[in-house]
């Protein structure tokens, strides 16, 4: 069993400096690793970014992370994730990590997302040139998503997503904005490459728990959804039977 502690969109701004740390000294004792689902910063800028990098630095478990497009908001993405990963956490974007846990091996693929909306009411490449950079955005994340799963051999597969993979977790939401907080291709991508959990942030006014069409579990680990300073999944490697 791994131990999975996420949670998303705790927006940390320069005043937030010590909010977090306290209710992460101990992490070591209740999860194997973190996982943060974006939004790590109000404006996305970089002396925003060095309050993140100060309360996940140093923790007892790995951090792995993605941005989200409150981290992209000040045009510093780079200068963001450079910032995170020299102190140490992991941040992805159309990429994965693996980690050993007790002997067994964690692979957790990681992208920001996009919107694009889901099945039976999404946008396509059609019309204007801006619908169409709209869309092609969102696939080429979500294809990046897909590869970067397929090229993991673990035990447990995690995908990691600001954007939510279904509108099961966005419950709560106006179903007008459903289009901006996700896409149905996210899903696609986790269900074709064996995942065993999916997680997002993003929909602060949502649902902790959906699921994909395929059967795998979605978990909308938002910050004012858990209500917490994270949350903890614990995740089995699915029995192959022969």
């Amino acid at each position: 069993m791994i131990r999975i502690a996420a949670v998303g969109d705790v927006h940390l701004g320069e005043d937030a400096r010590g909010r977090m740390r306290p209710a992460l000294e101990q992490l070591g004792e209740s999860a194997d690793v973190l996982l943060l689902a974006g939004d790590l910063t109000r404006h996305g800028t970089v002396s925003e970014a060095r309050v993140v990098a100060d309360e996940f630095r140093d923790l007892p478990v790995p951090v792995v992370a993605v941005l989200g497009n409150h981290d992209y908001h000040d045009d510093k993405p780079d200068e963001v994730t450079a910032v995170l990963r020299d102190a140490g956490l992991t941040v992805l974007e159309g990429e994965a990590t693996t980690l050993t846990v007790d002997g067994q091996t964690l692979g957790v693929a990681g992208v920001k997302g996009f919107g694009g909306g889901f099945a039976g009411k999404c946008g396509s490449a059609f019309g204007e040139p801006e619908m169409k950079a709209f869309i092609r955005h969102t696939t080429g994340i979500a294809e990046s998503l897909d590869a970067a799963l397929a090229g993991l051999r673990a035990d447990v597969k995690v995908a990691l997503t600001h954007y939510a993979p279904v509108p099961d977790t966005l419950r709560g939401e106006p179903p007008e904005i459903y289009p901006f907080l996700g896409s149905y291709l996210l899903g696609e991508a986790i269900d074709a490459n064996g995942t065993n959990l999916a997680v997002h942030g993003h929909a602060h006014f949502g649902t902790e728990h959906g699921m994909t069409p395929g059967g795998v579990r979605v978990r909308n680990v938002a910050q004012p959804i858990i209500r917490s300073a994270y949350t903890v999944y614990c995740v089995e490697p699915a029995v192959v039977e022969v």
